[in-house]
């Protein structure tokens, strides 16, 4: 039998990529979706505006098409807006929803019928530290992510009971990349590093049915929180 699919949407470098090379590692067939494919990119990653309905839906239909209903989906997007109230254009508001929300509605209709049908599956979404409360010049930022996590918490309600894990994790710490280390004056090592954040992923994707975690918050040693 071959692999089980699992989606990565949000497949950029850093978290999303190593994303797909871990789960391609540890028993799936990993597919990235990502607006675009990033240099150094995993060969199995597809350009995809997941703001798009359309684009969406053909995507993973014809993934569902080729490989099955998918067993794990991770929605891994996001869009950083830094400024000052005043200086955030509503536009910005607009483009972080439709980066982090409505590109989750879009991933969602199209497989969550599809895992429901199959018998199940795990939805992962990574959330973040502005999820559970928002900070200055971050308005659009949280109030997107704010969203995220009510649009998850959802989604778990309604297809848990159908057989399908919803989960949303917040990540409470600053991500370990290249573009996170050029942004952030902080030392590498007090970082989230990319391949422990994916076992924790994977270990989500193996509860058992009668132990099912929704929300969990990971961070360095040392964070505060």
């Amino acid at each position: 039998m071959s692999n089980p699919l699992a989606i990565v949407a949000g497949a950029g470098a850093g978290l999303g990529q190593t994303l797909v090379r871990s789960l391609d590692e540890n028993g799936y067939n990993a597919i990235g979706l990502n607006c675009t494919v990033p240099d150094r990119a995993n060969a199995a990653t597809l350009a995809v505006d997941l703001a798009e309905a359309d684009q969406t839906a053909r995507a993973v239909s014809g993934l569902i098409s080729s490989h099955g209903a998918p067993k794990l989906v991770v929605h891994n997007t996001a869009k950083l807006v830094i400024s000052g109230f005043e200086g955030t254009a509503n536009a910005d508001f607009e483009a972080t929803w439709r980066a982090m929300v409505l590109s989750a509605v879009n991933l969602a209709r199209g497989v969550l019928p599809a895992m429901e049908e199959n018998g199940g599956g795990t939805f992962i979404v990574s959330g973040a530290t502005a999820s559970l409360r928002g900070g200055a010049k971050f308005a659009a930022f949280a109030s997107a992510k704010a969203g995220l996590r009510g649009l998850t918490q959802s989604l778990a309600r309604e297809y848990g009971p159908k057989g399908v894990h919803v989960a949303h994790v917040i990540l409470d710490g600053i991500v370990d990349t290249d573009a996170s280390r050029t942004l952030h004056s902080i030392d590498p090592a007090r970082m989230m590093k990319p391949d422990d954040i994916a076992q924790t992923y994977l270990a989500l994707a193996d509860q058992p049915k009668s132990t099912w975690t929704h929300e969990l918050d990971l961070r360095p040693m040392g964070e505060t929180f």
